[in-house]
């Protein structure tokens, strides 16, 4: 088993198209396919891009080992010239996506793959098992890290995550969307998200007492001691433990605890209760930790109702994304080159407006204020077109045009960058510090209204004139 080649992690029926498409002359066809998707998890107001990482990893290793054509030849239906190609496959796709902590919107294209449709077909399973699993990930955590209104958030899922990939690439989406760090530690080694953690209940439990258990940790790790202190009684035992051993071991050494975890019962009224006998022993700073299958809805509520937390460890609710665990991203053809180059659009029509693809190819700009900053609204244009932002410029609903906005004072930003020109890489990834901070900036940008919980407002994803009036007119040819 080729255990890091995942050129075969596809659907069956790429590879028995891509066949169809080789012998009946299409090896060359030029194809453009655009990844979107059609609804934001949770009902939310936007989502996070993420995953391009993985993507270009898997994309600049795409190549087929003998065992993956001896594979492909047992099923004895493709032909040795579509084998002998693969077998010296090299990819030579055009690709762009919108960057890693980019809000994203329903409908616009995330990522758009020109070239042969022999290649362009076989990669959309990876491109939507990779950008939908870390951008469904990344866009809970901003959910969570939010309702935490500025309390450090850490992912604690690892050992509730789908699957060893889902626990490490979740830990890094996780980071892109706010988290301070994760549990897992491989997360940390390969990708740099800082690994964090205290003990758990069987440490207490090994232990004689739970206050021999306390001082045994203070002792190994003075300099960072947090303790969990709610194994038998937090308000009995746990907490009036803790301050003994800060007093015992501690002190004397001129060191501070660093927290208290709690992870069980009423965790708001324990935490109140718990930061007064703290505050009156002397230890103010004293943080206190609350997990316990939390999520947004939770935290904010132990906000408004006063708990004494300091930071929040959220696990199986955030690396699952257990509220709503689908990302629906789709890869749909947009457009074919001719012998001449021209480009012909394609549209998918369906009685489901939500179906209908948008056709061409494609760039979407973002329009920011230039008072605030803020941004406005996002526009889908075709790919050579231009946004003037040095005049007004009338957006408008492509559903209901008699909707209307006329937008003045604002700067214009194309979002999809490329990633591979002619198969080769030609973009530098930032660093997974710089892509949290470019999140959270973006984030900051949108108007509260969209970052609602609740029947957040609707942000604006319009078509140019020249888009609406290619689409429009290819929905009434095919009526």
């Amino acid at each position: 088993m080729d255990k890091n080649n995942y050129t075969l992690l596809t659907d069956f029926y790429e590879f028995t198209m891509a066949n169809g498409f080789f012998n009946k002359g299409y090896r060359d066809k030029i194809a453009y396919f655009d990844m979107f998707f059609r609804k934001i998890p949770d009902d939310g107001g936007f989502a996070i891009m993420a995953g391009v990482e993985q993507l270009i990893d898997y994309l600049k290793n795409l190549s087929f080992s003998d065992n993956d054509i001896e594979y492909l030849r047992s099923k004895g239906i493709f032909s040795e010239e579509y084998l002998d190609y693969l077998k010296n496959f090299k990819f030579c796709c055009d690709v762009w996506a919108i960057p890693e902590g980019t809000p994203i919107f329903p409908h616009e294209p995330i990522v758009v793959v020109r070239g042969p449709v022999v290649q362009a077909q076989f990669i959309e399973t990876m491109i939507l098992l990779t950008i939908n699993h870390q951008s469904l990930i990344a866009t809970k955590t901003n959910r969570i890290v939010r309702a935490a209104q500025g309390r450090p958030v850490m992912e604690f899922g690892s050992r509730r995550a789908q699957g060893y990939n889902a626990a490490i690439l979740g830990a890094r989406a996780a980071y892109i969307g706010g988290c301070a760090g994760t549990a897992c530690a491989l997360a940390d080694r390969d990708y740099g998200v800082p690994a964090l953690g205290t003990m758990a209940h069987s440490w207490v439990q090994l232990f004689d007492s739970e206050y021999e258990a306390f001082k045994a940790y203070a002792s190994a790790y003075p300099d960072g001691c947090t303790l969990l202190v709610d194994t038998y009684n937090v308000l009995k035992s746990g907490i009036p433990n803790a301050i003994r051993v800060f007093d015992e071991v501690l002190k004397p050494l001129g060191k501070r605890p660093k927290g208290v975890r709690i992870d069980s019962g009423d965790i708001t009224y324990r935490s109140k209760r718990c930061r007064k006998m703290l505050d009156e022993a002397g230890y103010p700073d004293c943080s206190i930790v609350a997990s316990n299958s939390l999520d947004e809805y939770i935290i904010r509520d132990m906000i408004i109702q006063g708990a004494k937390i300091d930071s929040f460890g959220v696990g199986e609710r955030l690396v699952t994304s257990k509220s709503e665990p689908v990302f629906g991203g789709v890869y749909k053809l947009s457009a074919i080159e001719d012998e001449n180059g021209e480009i012909l659009p394609k549209i998918k029509i369906s009685e489901n407006v939500e179906k209908i693809t948008t056709p061409g190819f494609k760039q979407v700009y973002r329009l920011y204020s230039r008072e605030s900053s803020s941004a406005i609204a996002d526009i889908i244009t075709l790919h050579g077109e231009k946004i003037d932002d040095t005049a007004p410029y009338e957006i408008f609903d492509p559903e209901h045009t008699w909707k209307r906005k006329t937008i003045t004072d604002f700067y214009a930003r194309p979002l999809l960058k490329q990633i591979f020109k002619n198969g080769e890489l030609v973009y530098d990834q930032p660093s997974l510090e710089v892509l949290r901070e470019y999140c959270r900036m973006e984030v900051d940008g949108l108007w509260d209204e969209v970052k609602r919980f609740e029947n957040p407002h609707k942000y604006y994803v319009d078509l140019s004139r020249s888009l609406w009036e290619m689409k429009y007119g290819l929905l009434e040819k095919y009526q």
